[in-house]
């Protein structure tokens, strides 16, 4: 994972295709799909790289036999450890005989394929991902918003209530001391990152250290859930036909997800710290979407877990949004960020820092 990959700051679309094709060569992934899918019809595919990421990179591949989804880590050096094609692979699949929606796993090939690089294919699902705006005539009653917000809710719920065990994921992580290794990792990235003193983010920190609470559950948590890295049914609204982007996946405190989800929700009653502390576009203020006590207290019922302590997580999720812009800040700095609208990252520092604190005073 890198520090960029939950955020994108200079593309107003959720996903869009693009007609470029490096990293994934049409001449290559042709052959390559027409043998590991055992259908001669690959070698003849159309390739699109679909945007709207900064991490691991998504192509379409279609021809007569239909379409898949290519996914590979990004171009150039990585850490060896970064961007995991085994790790979303395996859990997709482990979970795909359950209540959690997650696309078909088809094939996962290893760093010696002919495109040099690990990579996995998987089912293209067909629905709405939605970042900024729900689609024109979509969920567009107060009642509609309800239903998507209530679905996202219990799809978290049902992926919290997987037993890892029984889908073969008993290995897939260290669940106990989940949120001090959380804490660590991105207390050292601040510190890798840091470009000038913040008081403010450190002391956050340090409260965030001081109050920790007692890990109640465990569970298979997804890292990064919220509304844009799920697929929504193209027409039955309130239903959730995929969840997507499970790089981060791993064994864990389940709180940490309902947090994050919090941290990136808005609704229309925000104090003026939170809507400066916005990431995204707040579509889930909208008339009808659930307030974030709703979804606490549904998530809670669903689950049977205690989220007493849901304000130290949302907190957190403040905390770690505050160095990810931080890191992209100081990279863009560097020079080492392409494109544009990276300076919207530095600004979104110091308000993320006070949401925080405000959270964990609350």
């Amino acid at each position: 994972m890198t520090a960029t990959d939950e955020l994108n700051f200079n593309d107003p679309t959720a996903q869009r295709l693009e007609r470029i094709t490096t990293g994934a060569e049409p001449a290559i992934v042709g052959p390559m799909l027409a043998e590991v899918l055992h259908d001669p019809r690959w070698v003849e595919c159309d390739v699109a790289l679909i945007s709207g990421g900064k991490s691991n990179l998504t192509y379409r591949v279609a021809c007569d036999a239909g379409e898949v989804i290519l996914r590979r880590p990004p171009l150039g050096h990585i850490l060896p450890t970064a961007h995991d094609m085994g790790r979303e692979y395996r859990v997709m699949t482990a979970l795909a005989g359950t209540a959690v929606p997650v696309p078909r796993t088809f094939h996962l090939g290893d760093a010696d394929s002919p495109l040099g690089a690990s990579f996995y294919v998987m089912e293209r699902v067909v629905g709405h991902i939605c970042r900024n705006a729900l689609p024109p005539g979509y969920a567009d009653t107060p009642a509609g918003c309800r239903k998507v917000g209530e679905a996202l809710v219990d799809v978290l719920a049902d992926l919290h209530s997987v037993d890892p065990d029984s889908v073969g994921l008993a290995e897939f992580g260290r669940p106990a001391g989940f949120m001090e290794r959380q804490l660590r990792r991105w207390s050292k990235q601040w510190e890798a990152s840091k470009t000038v003193d913040l008081p403010a983010l450190d002391a956050l920190r340090d409260d965030l250290v001081a109050a920790m609470p007692e890990q109640r559950a465990n569970a298979v948590v997804h890292g990064d859930y919220r509304l844009d890295n799920t697929i929504l049914h193209p027409t039955k609204v309130g239903t959730i036909v995929a969840v997507l982007d499970w790089e981060m996946s791993t064994l864990g405190d389940p709180l940490a997800d309902l947090g994050a989800m919090l941290a990136y929700w808005s609704q229309a009653d925000d104090s003026e710290v939170l809507r400066r502390a916005r990431i995204m576009a707040p579509l889930t203020a909208c008339e009808g979407f659930p307030t974030r006590a709703e979804i606490i207290e549904r998530y809670a019922r669903r689950t049977g877990i205690d989220p007493s302590d849901i304000d130290w997580y949302q907190a957190f999720a403040y905390f770690k949004l505050a160095v990810v812009c931080q890191g992209i800040a100081a990279r863009a700095a560097g020079g080492s960020m392409i494109g544009g609208g990276f300076d919207q990252a530095e600004r979104l520092v110091a308000p993320l820092v006070e949401a925080g604190r405000q959270q964990l005073s609350s």
